[in-house]
């Protein structure tokens, strides 16, 4: 499981991307799930972080989900268009 921070902000996203790219890459699942539950400070750039990890795993042949995404968070999602493509993982 990849674990996000608790402050995923612009400026913390590109530090953030690398890390867990890595983490996907090594990854021996089948479906990588990204635990977005200690987010607590955020902006959409949380929301391209996780599309990102999202097409890195499509691209290894991986399915992705996240897990405890929060309520402002998955608004945000869903104004802009994406929240279909980041799934809420299998409980």
């Amino acid at each position: 499981m990849l674990v996000l921070p608790a402050e995923l902000t612009h400026k913390q996203a590109a530090a953030c991307l690398v890390m867990l790219r890595q983490a996907t890459h090594t990854a021996g699942e089948q479906t990588v799930v990204a635990d977005a539950s200690a987010l607590t400070q955020f902006d959409s750039s949380a929301l391209a972080v996780l599309l990102e990890c999202r097409r890195s795993c499509l691209l290894e042949g991986k399915r992705f989900a996240v897990h405890g995404m929060p309520a402002r968070l998955a608004e945000l999602a869903r104004l802009y268009g994406v929240a279909a493509l980041l799934p809420p993982a299998a409980a």
